[in-house]
């Protein structure tokens, strides 16, 4: 429906976006043998948005800003499906839960804190950014 949309309007980033977008999914659905439901179609889109957002990191440090805009864009184009993101309350809260859960004292607990944390965000929340908070309440 959207790609249609795209074609019509003659967004080309839009519609290649969206062609890769649907491309994965088909990959996905062809690795586990049946369609995807909603939460392993999001889990493609995070996919798909987190190498956007590795892609843009790679263009700044190389100075190619026209390219780091482009894949801006595509990441935008893919924030409506992904999950709604955990605000930074819900992430701290998270966090502190995770540490009484585990018993992390120490910097070298950051593992299991980790694993708890993001296994129950489930792409709600950058990785980069609950590490920060981990390292930071661990004080590493």
């Amino acid at each position: 429906m959207e790609l249609k949309a795209s074609m019509k309007s003659g967004d080309k980033v839009r519609l290649a976006t969206l062609r890769l977008l649907s491309a994965a999914v088909k990959n996905r659905e062809v690795e586990l043998l049946h369609e995807l439901d909603d939460s392993e179609f999001q889990q493609v889109a995070v996919k798909e948005a987190k190498r956007r957002g590795e892609a843009i990191e790679a263009y700044e440090s190389a100075g190619r800003e026209d390219l780091a805009a482009r894949e801006r864009e595509e990441r935008e184009i893919l924030a409506p499906y992904l999950p709604e993101q955990l605000s930074e309350e819900e992430i701290d809260a998270l966090v502190d839960e995770a540490v009484g859960a585990t018993g992390a004292s120490a910097p070298s607990d950051l593992g299991k804190v980790m694993g708890f944390v993001m296994g129950r965000a489930k792409g709600k929340v950058d990785g980069a950014a609950v590490q920060a908070r981990v390292r930071a309440r661990l004080g590493a």
